[in-house]
């Protein structure tokens, strides 16, 4: 798990690196690295509902909605898509890191670095198709696009929804995706 996480940044890096190439990094539009990430995160979640009680903690998450009305999405432009979807990743990184510091199993530990490291990197993928970045709203308005949940399980199940939904759907009708494609 670890050795194809780092052969798939490292990848990205050197792409990102190589020179002679007028943009930083070559777009990613195989959604098949997407589905590396949400095979992952599918793994992060079973490896929690079999933990049960050793990778319990008594904490609520604030975590992205994930459900996707498929109108509003529709009618939405690329602009705004990116920014639910960024901030929504960057709401799942706050949650999955605050497991870093709860001193729980090896194995939750294992899993939490993993999907923190696999955000980057859908981070990245997304970069690379020219999708506007996260930006902090300026207000200090509660989001209402987001829920809680009261467990781990909870938690990885919700990343694997979003990765499965919003950040599918924003990936695939990337326009740089669809360049000179009649």
């Amino acid at each position: 798990m670890q050795i194809t996480r780092l052969f798939a940044l490292l990848l990205m890096v050197l792409e990102w690196t190589r020179p002679g190439l007028s943009s930083p990094l070559r777009p990613i539009c195989d959604l098949r690295v997407l589905d590396h990430f949400i095979k992952e995160a599918w793994d992060a979640e079973a490896a929690m509902r079999a933990c049960k009680d050793a990778c319990s903690i008594a904490t609520n998450f604030t975590v992205p909605l994930t459900r996707v009305d498929f109108d509003v999405w529709e009618a939405m432009n690329i602009e705004e898509r990116a920014q639910e979807v960024q901030s929504g990743l960057h709401v799942l990184n706050e949650a999955i890191s605050s497991l870093q510091a709860s001193n729980q199993t090896d194995v939750l530990q294992s899993h939490v670095d993993a999907s923190i490291s696999n955000i980057a990197s859908i981070r990245q993928v997304l970069r690379s198709l020219s999708i506007p970045e996260y930006v902090p709203p300026t207000s200090g308005g509660e989001d209402k696009e987001m829920q809680i949940v009261s467990s781990i399980s909870e938690l990885f199940q919700v990343h694997i929804n979003f990765l499965r939904g919003k950040v599918r759907l924003l990936t695939r009708s990337a326009p740089i995706c669809h360049q000179g494609v009649s």
